[in-house]
């Protein structure tokens, strides 16, 4: 029997690299552009990108945990960002592109913390990591131009 789809949502600066990163993972059955962590109802790239409204910008990604698992999903994370700049990936600078994991179920929760912790502890970084790990809340898809964006564009350079 199949297990169910689960999801896990990623914030590691401007979401078009990153969902091109999830989008290419085996098992992996969807992965969406958008904004989370945030305190308004709907919100539009124009109202996120002022840094007034608390959004990230994130990817969700539905996925098949018999094919991957979280804990995969989770080393990508690491892996692909700098995880000790606050506000900061690349040349995007403000509060919606911050890292954070968002999850799910406190397993992720756990996992997300373990990871984050044996990172700490094993010095990986030479400075220490900011990234925030709260609990998944409404995620609001980015407009349609956004999906996919980095596969439409491929001439367009993003810091993943």
């Amino acid at each position: 029997m199949t297990k169910p789809l689960e999801k896990a949502t990623f914030a590691m600066g401007c979401f078009w690299g990153v969902q091109a990163l999830y989008k290419a993972v085996p098992g992996v059955v969807r992965a969406t552009s958008g904004y989370t962590g945030g305190k308004i109802p709907n919100p539009t790239y124009e109202r996120v990108c002022t840094g007034s409204t608390g959004h990230a910008e994130a990817v969700e990604v539905e996925f098949d945990p018999s094919l991957v698992s979280y804990e995969k999903l989770l080393d990508l994370f690491w892996e692909h960002h700098d995880p000790t700049t606050l506000h900061r990936q690349g040349p995007d600078v403000g509060e919606q592109y911050r890292s954070a994991i968002f999850y799910h179920t406190e397993e992720q929760k756990r996992l997300a913390e373990e990871s984050k912790e044996r990172l700490d502890r094993n010095h990986r970084y030479t400075n220490g990591i900011v990234t925030e790990i709260a609990e998944a809340k409404e995620f609001w898809p980015a407009e349609e131009y956004h999906q996919d964006y980095a596969e439409k564009h491929p001439d367009v350079v993003c810091h993943i």
